[in-house]
């Protein structure tokens, strides 16, 4: 019976020690918000990541309109992520799988987040990369029919 309840706790205190790497790193997570200068419908944004930085460069746009962004870098563990509005994690464009480049109409309005990150290998490696992100959204939004 006691070794059935050692196991137990190990188990569960196994199990608290993989959640809390992934909630930690939620944190670490800079946002900016992308403004266009007056006139404009693209921005380019030059920055760096190291290691398990995470930036949110997010971006006001409405459903219907065209979204662009692609990415320069100098590291090949780095890439983009695009989660449209009210979502935390889950991509409805994903870099490491699809290239740093990125043409859509957006699906819905709202605040779109380009989330910059390293690959796990790399970052473990605390390896530093620096990019610049050109970013545009074009087009009229759609206007729901009567």
């Amino acid at each position: 019976m006691l070794h059935a309840v050692t196991r137990s706790t190990l188990l569960i205190v196994a199990l608290i020690g993989l959640a809390t790497p992934a909630a930690l790193a939620r944190d670490d997570i800079r946002t900016e918000r992308v403004q266009f200068k007056p006139g404009a419908s693209s921005a380019a944004i030059e920055g760096k990541i190291k290691g398990y930085e995470v930036v949110d460069y997010v971006l006001g746009a409405s459903k219907g309109q065209q979204m662009t962004v692609s990415m320069a870098t100098d590291s090949l563990s780095s890439y983009f992520n695009i989660l449209p509005p009210g979502e935390g994690d889950v991509a409805m464009f994903v870099g490491s799988t699809s290239g740093n480049q990125f043409e859509g109409k957006l699906p819905q309005d709202g605040s779109y987040k380009v989330r910059v990150y390293m690959m796990r290998s790399a970052a473990r490696r605390e390896e530093v990369a620096k990019y610049r992100l050109e970013v545009s959204i074009t087009g009229e939004a759609q206007r729901p029919s009567r």
